[in-house]
């Protein structure tokens, strides 16, 4: 497969329906986000949860997407359709320039492990929100059976440096690890759960370079010259072909969802 859009727009047509979305409904279910609260999505990426957000909180809410990256945030503006008008921050988490207890919840879906200094972008969260309000984030791992091999032939046949990329997605699970940081960013009464997140999704030989082409890997899996092309697609399709039926490929990934108050 050949993709000429770039990777924000890829993300959005492929990433999002296929793991994004599904895991974001269940974001926002754990949530509980009511009509008239004030929301902020840190690390929303194009925005799939803050869209979310703002259905749920209606045209009496307030809703707040932020993000690093402003090619992100340039899909999310443009797909941004509700009723409920969202302000767009283009920030690191870590220095939100926000006021103080300014939101009822603060959501962060599948970006903490990707931030360099995770107790401090928590800080910065905990301090965003007003007391009595809340912090939900949700998390990927441990990495699945899938996306070991997908690594591992990754480094063999494309580059080893690929393949860590696929360890920081999945590197941040364990639920003391979790609880530590959300403690020591003054967050209360927090709550961990553990859930199997079934996905069904492209075929392997199309899903690897969906997700490819979908995240920072695609600067890499570019380069690849057609014969490192085929050798990846031909691994990881042998190694998971019990796993698709009627073209479908069924992945199980555990993700940890974590719930603090102010």
């Amino acid at each position: 497969m050949r993709f000429s859009a770039s990777t924000p727009e890829n993300y959005e047509k492929y990433f999002v329906p296929a793991i994004a979305a599904p895991m974001a409904e269940d974001l926002m279910d754990a949530a509980s986000i009511r009509p008239g609260e004030r929301v902020l999505d840190v690390a929303c990426g194009t925005g799939v949860v803050t869209r979310l957000a703002a259905e749920r909180v209606g045209s009496k809410g307030q809703v707040a997407g932020l993000d690093v990256n402003p090619a992100m945030l340039a899909v999310a503006r443009s797909l941004t359709q509700t009723e409920t008008p969202i302000d767009w921050y283009e920030t690191s988490a870590d220095a939100m320039p926000l006021a103080d207890d300014g939101f009822d919840v603060v959501l962060c879906q599948m970006g903490l492990q990707f931030m360099s200094n995770k107790r401090q972008a928590l800080a910065e969260m905990r301090r965003v929100v007003r007391p009595g309000g809340r912090m939900v984030l949700n998390v990927p791992g441990p990495t699945p059976a899938f996306f070991s091999d997908f690594a591992q032939a990754l480094a063999r046949h494309i580059d080893p440096n690929a393949a860590r990329f696929v360890d920081v997605v999945f590197s941040l699970h364990d639920a003391e690890e979790l609880r530590s940081l959300m403690t020591a960013a003054g967050f209360e009464d927090v709550k961990i759960a553990k859930l199997k997140k079934t996905l069904r999704l492209p075929p392997p030989h199309e899903f690897v370079w969906q997700y490819a082409h979908s995240t920072p890997l695609r600067e890499l899996v570019s380069a690849a010259s057609d014969v490192q092309h085929d050798a990846l697609t031909d691994e990881v399709a042998q190694r998971w072909q019990d796993a698709v039926a009627d073209g479908v490929l069924t992945l199980d990934v555990d993700m940890t969802t974590v719930m603090g108050w102010a």
